[in-house]
């Protein structure tokens, strides 16, 4: 028996999450069936995250085991022949039986929330990015986000599911990127759009962490915050004090690094 680690890419959009669920596919139950039909073996392979429904990853992590002849190596090129082309192997390697994509040391994920910022929407782009039409402060997002960087309670910042769940994380960086927009039929008619992205990297994320954070960056920049609000909500501790939850369309898993990689 082996287990082998996959690199994951795929975009969100079709699929109601990476969980398997009663009430649509998902990433998870199309790797699932394209494995056993390739392995010919019943597997079930283990997600690093679980992303929801409409999140794109780039970069998503999971295991399986298997007692197949297939080179590790070897397995990306074979599963992605199965697979639709909404979802990609980018990398496949065995890993010790033991190794468990959520249980490590030191493990360090990073997103990126991507916002399309113009007068009006881009069809190219629904569901790539989050659409905002009132222009949006960057510098005053900016001024915003570093209040959350470091270890803090981000109860303010998740959608709790327990009452024992601990809400303190680390975040290491959070930056806010405005980049012009060159993709699309629009560019030529609004010099003035462009694609803010705030990327974020951590030990880990509460639920819907980063798609709050986004939301509440977000009122910042169209002035109903101050940067300095940022602190209160954090301190807060309260779910209610903060921004939205922004859509999910923006949201992608860039990558997941663990100590032994560093």
């Amino acid at each position: 028996m082996r287990r082998i680690k996959l690199t994951v890419a795929y975009d969100g959009t079709n699929y109601c999450g990476w969980q398997v669920q009663p009430n649509g596919i998902t990433i998870e139950e199309v790797l699932n069936k394209k494995l056993s039909t390739l392995t010919k073996e019943d597997i079930r392979v283990i997600g690093a995250s679980r992303t929801d429904s409409g999140v794109h990853a780039l970069g998503n992590v999971a295991v399986f085991d298997t007692e197949s002849t297939i080179p590790p190596e070897r397995m990306a090129l074979a599963l992605n022949q199965k697979l639709p082309e909404d979802i990609v192997i980018v990398k496949s390697q065995e890993v010790p039986l033991s190794w468990h994509p959520r249980y490590q040391d030191n493990i360090t994920k990073t997103y990126e929330y991507h916002i399309y910022n113009a007068r009006t929407a881009n069809p190219m782009k629904k569901h790539t990015s989050t659409f905002v039409y009132v222009p949006l402060d960057v510098e005053k997002m900016r001024k915003g986000a570093a209040y959350l960087v470091g270890e803090h309670d981000f109860a303010s910042f998740c959608c709790i599911r327990t009452n024992t769940e601990d809400t303190v994380r680390r975040i290491d960086s959070l930056e806010v990127e405005e980049r012009p927009c060159t993709e699309g039929n629009f560019s030529y008619r609004e010099a003035e759009a462009k694609e803010i992205v705030i990327r974020v990297s951590g030990n880990g994320f509460l639920y819907n962490m980063v798609r709050i954070i986004a939301g509440t960056l977000i009122r910042v920049g169209r002035g109903f915050y101050e940067p300095e609000k940022v602190k209160e909500i954090l301190e807060a501790r309260v779910r209610t004090e903060a921004g939205v939850t922004a859509p999910p369309q923006g949201l992608v898993l860039m990558e997941i690094r663990y100590g032994e990689e560093s």
